[in-house]
């Protein structure tokens, strides 16, 4: 079945339908995986597992994680499946840790993405005959892209605008009078910025829908979109790794969570810690298996993402809760576990601070201490700086339960992102 097909039938089958659909992927992608996968091969052997152990669902259990330290040794294409001449295109992530994590598509590969994409967009609220502003990078991050065909298959006029050049961006939403924004939401607000700048009002664009992904955001960020921009701010999830963006999409109705498209990527939530499976409902780390990837299947990836998965509603599809934090941008301040969006929700409470901020990790000691630098909406006195930031550090201490130093600087200080924003700045000293 192709893809368009797929999207007009699989959000009403009977979940009993899609449950054995699922299954018969599984063992596909899991025996694709052992034969052509060397390192699969290896791992699915140390663990004493093989595909003919895959019975049910819940066997999914037996086989080994798949990390981001997996893929960066076998760079570069030692995860592909298939022979280079089948390979149409590689992505790859920006190696700022280490090396690239590379991702090689088949053609198959590509229209599936498209496909989802396309989904995705309809769910959210586009349609055929809508323009898209596409801020999201290009090149070898999977955003810009896979936006951008997913716009032209759902038949839309995608404008591939890129990040960057933030007033442009703000000539061309008036010009071309897009329907749709897709960027980070963090460029979103950059953009608002722009707005306000120029002495216009980002409500009165033509735009009516937001889809943010690539980073971790808080309600409170969406209600600050909503009301600068005039646009329902829907979410998004997706990662490199498994394809790139359209693996989650929040529907534009029920706003409720963002529906996983469980036809091709099998979500587990395991424990951080221990990797042990957990139980719907329960908060942990977010693992996926890709069902139809032919280039690079993925088995049992573990994101680094925390959130949890929910019960299907509208949609035979289980859905994920927002992505509160990764486990690696967790903080530990003495003893207690911090994500920067928790202490997103709590500068949301003061009005007289803007939804910019920066993390600073210090240690001038022998203990970790947290710096927040936060931007004031308006210029401030120095007495009413030290009001705010005062307010701010009980109101961190109180509901993060974290001692923290604020300081709050003037409007426009803090560095725009272009792309993912960058909110915490590791300033303790090397080891």
């Amino acid at each position: 079945m192709g893809a368009s097909a797929e999207n007009e039938t699989i959000e009403t089958v009977p979940v009993d339908a899609l449950r054995a659909l699922q299954l018969a992927r599984l063992k596909t992608v899991i025996a694709r995986a052992y034969e052509r996968v060397p390192h699969y091969r290896e791992r699915f052997a140390a663990a004493q597992v093989h595909p003919d152990d895959l019975g049910h669902l819940d066997d999914l259990e037996k086989f080994p994680f798949t990390t981001k330290e997996d893929l960066r040794a076998t760079y570069p294409f030692g995860m592909f499946a298939v022979p280079m001449e089948e390979i149409v295109r590689i992505h790859a992530s920006s190696g700022t840790t280490g090396k690239p994590t590379v991702v090689g598509y088949t053609k198959g590969d590509l229209e599936i993405w498209a496909g989802l994409m396309a989904r995705s967009i309809r769910v959210a609220g586009g349609r055929a005959g809508d323009k898209i502003h596409n801020a999201l990078g290009y090149g070898l991050f999977t955003g810009g892209l896979g936006y951008h065909y997913g716009g032209e298959h759902l038949g839309a006029a995608v404008i591939p605008v890129s990040g960057g050049f933030t007033g442009r961006q703000v000539q061309l939403i008036q010009d071309f009078r897009p329907d749709i924004l897709a960027s980070t939401p963090s460029y979103a607000l950059t953009i608002a910025d722009a707005f306000a700048r120029e002495g216009l009002d980002a409500r009165e664009c033509s735009l009516r829908i937001g889809i943010f992904g690539a980073e971790p955001w808080s309600e409170t960020m969406r209600a600050e979109i909503e009301q600068r921009m005039g646009i329902k701010a829907l979410d998004h999830y997706g990662l490199s790794e498994v394809m790139g963006p359209g693996v989650a999409q929040e529907c534009g109705e029920a706003r409720d969570g963002l529906t996983i498209w469980e036809d091709h990527f099998f979500p587990e939530i395991v424990d951080p810690g221990t990797g042990r499976v957990l139980d719907e409902g329960e908060h942990g780390e977010l693992v996926l298996t890709t069902l139809t990837k032919e280039g690079m299947p993925v088995i049992r990836y573990r994101t680094r993402d925390l959130t949890r998965l929910l019960p299907a509603t509208s949609r035979p599809m289980r859905r994920m809760d927002r992505v509160k934090g990764r486990s690696d941008d967790m903080m530990i301040i003495r003893g207690v576990n911090v994500f920067p969006t928790q202490i997103e929700t709590v500068l949301a409470r003061e009005a007289r601070v803007a939804p910019h901020y920066r993390l600073e990790l210090r240690r001038p000691a022998h203990l970790d201490e947290l710096d927040v630098v936060v931007e004031a909406r308006a210029n401030e006195g120095e007495a009413a700086q030290s009001e705010i930031a005062r307010s701010l550090e009980h109101l961190i201490k109180e509901f993060v339960g974290v001692t923290t130093i604020v300081r709050v600087v003037a409007p426009g200080t803090i560095e725009r992102s272009e792309g993912k924003a960058r909110r915490v700045v590791d300033l303790r000293p090397k080891s």
